[in-house]
């Protein structure tokens, strides 16, 4: 009976010493998110020509310039309460993305790193130019203000 009573007692310390949140510091699993729409916006300009050259050649009536205005591609990815635009980092082949597919992602400083879940799994950074709350998530915030401040 005594025996049973110091395994007892032992057992319980070894369970306060063992703290409750061990093995809890796992990485936050990635966001889910909708690749909701592309644009083809202007990100640049090539100019090609002779018009930077100087005054002589402004006053010969040299004045030709080739432009061609470059255009990238831009996602409008949403969440259960916020909603992204981004672009590729990589301007020259930029990875085209199956829109209206879901993607994981994690966003670090100023970019967002993402998978296509149905796709090849492979990681691709794009440029955050902007992000605003979703509308449903902005109304919910406000009938939560509302019922605080109305008593």
């Amino acid at each position: 009976m005594n025996t049973t009573k110091t395994a007892l007692v032992a057992g319980l310390i070894l369970l306060a010493a063992i703290p409750a949140g061990a093995g809890g510091n796992k990485k936050k699993p990635p966001e889910r998110a909708l690749l909701e729409k592309m644009e083809a916006v202007p990100c640049g300009a090539k100019e090609k020509g002779v018009t930077g050259l100087g005054t002589p050649w402004g006053s010969a009536g040299i004045t030709h310039v080739n432009n061609d205005e470059k255009l990238c591609p831009q996602y409008m990815v949403v969440t259960d309460d916020m909603e992204y635009h981004i672009r590729p980092t990589d301007k020259k082949h930029p990875m085209i993305l199956p829109v209206g597919k879901e993607i994981t992602f994690k966003i670090k400083n100023d970019h967002m790193i993402l998978k296509v879940v149905e796709g090849d799994q492979k990681s691709m950074t794009y440029t955050v130019v902007a992000m605003k709350p979703t509308a449903g998530s902005s109304a919910e915030a406000r009938d939560a203000s509302s019922k605080f401040s109305n008593p």
